[in-house]
């Protein structure tokens, strides 16, 4: 109930109340913190994490998928007579597994970003006190860790595979960095491709479909036209096809620097001098990511 406290001089009806409400006088943990509740949320929500079962069903399936079939790959190495290495390289899985990649990066995009458009709720948090940047750092982040972590387990799943079976420790630890660095590129990669599709369209399936468009159709038509160059007899147009397609341009990267094998037609990747322009595509599309998505959130903070 108010507490009548005073009345304003000339008029009866004016009245000043007091209905109870209190200053907040906690503590005011500022933009970090927000920022830190925002990653943490994001990269949550990428697994079904503090959302509905129903949200937990295909994020955790293709976890699993990653996960099982690098166990299925351990003991396959492990019952290979005379085995002293894994059937599969750190630096080949994710390429062999890009499609549950792909489809993990095109469901959970629009889901970090999409929602935020579509109920058109990122004003809100622009308010206070967190600003555009924070909100663009903490998605991409989140969604480079949960690809990180989605690409990750299962190489160290090998990893620890390969101790149990008493492969050399030195080239195990040598190839196991090597492909967590490949996959670190790729998750920053992906992430950053897969917010920016995602971030144009409030649409969950337009987001969708233009992920896929983007990661998977790409190294599809980039592929077939490398097989043709290759069977034509243009080998020299091989590697620099390969720049069109961000699973190839990863692909490209750590042939040249990490030692792996390329699975361009031939087996023949680019050399130390390509991997460079590989190197800067790479490192450019991160940065050209980040500064669409800034963009992209100048406009709808308003």
């Amino acid at each position: 109930m108010s507490t009548e406290t005073g009345a304003v001089t000339g008029s009866d009806t004016s009245r000043i109340h007091n209905i109870g409400y209190r200053a907040y006088d906690g503590p005011r943990l500022g933009r970090a913190y927000a920022r830190r509740s925002l990653y943490s949320q994001t990269l949550r929500g990428s697994f079904g994490l503090g959302r509905s079962a129903k949200s937990k069903v295909l994020p955790m399936l293709l976890f699993g998928v990653m996960a099982l079939v690098a166990a299925i790959l351990v003991a396959v190495s492990m019952a290979t007579p005379d085995a002293s290495k894994l059937v599969v390289k750190y630096t080949a899985y994710a390429i062999y597994l890009q499609a549950v990649i792909g489809l993990f990066i095109a469901a959970q995009a629009p889901q970090a970003v999409s929602r935020d458009l579509r109920f058109k709720s990122v004003p809100l948090y622009f308010s206070r006190p967190i600003e555009r940047v924070d909100y663009v750092v903490a998605k991409f982040a989140a969604m480079a860790s949960a690809l990180f972590v989605l690409t990750g387990t299962p190489l160290l799943i090998l990893y620890v595979g390969s101790l149990l079976a008493k492969f050399d420790f030195a080239d195990q630890t040598k190839w196991f960095g090597q492909g967590l660095v490949s996959v670190a590129l790729l998750s920053v990669l992906f992430a950053g491709l897969g917010l920016v599709m995602a971030a144009l369209t409030p649409r969950r399936g337009f987001g969708v479909a233009a992920v896929i468009a983007v990661l998977t159709i790409s190294y599809g038509a980039v592929s077939t036209v490398q097989a043709i160059a290759w069977e034509t007899g243009s080998t020299g147009a091989v590697q620099w096809m390969g720049l069109f397609s961000p699973i190839t341009l990863i692909d490209g990267v750590q042939t040249a620097f990490l030692g792996a094998s390329s699975s361009f037609p031939g087996g023949e990747g680019p050399g130390a001098g390509a991997g460079v322009v590989y190197l800067i595509v790479v490192l450019a599309l991160v940065a050209g990511s980040y500064a669409v998505l800034m963009r992209r959130y100048r406009r709808v903070g308003l």
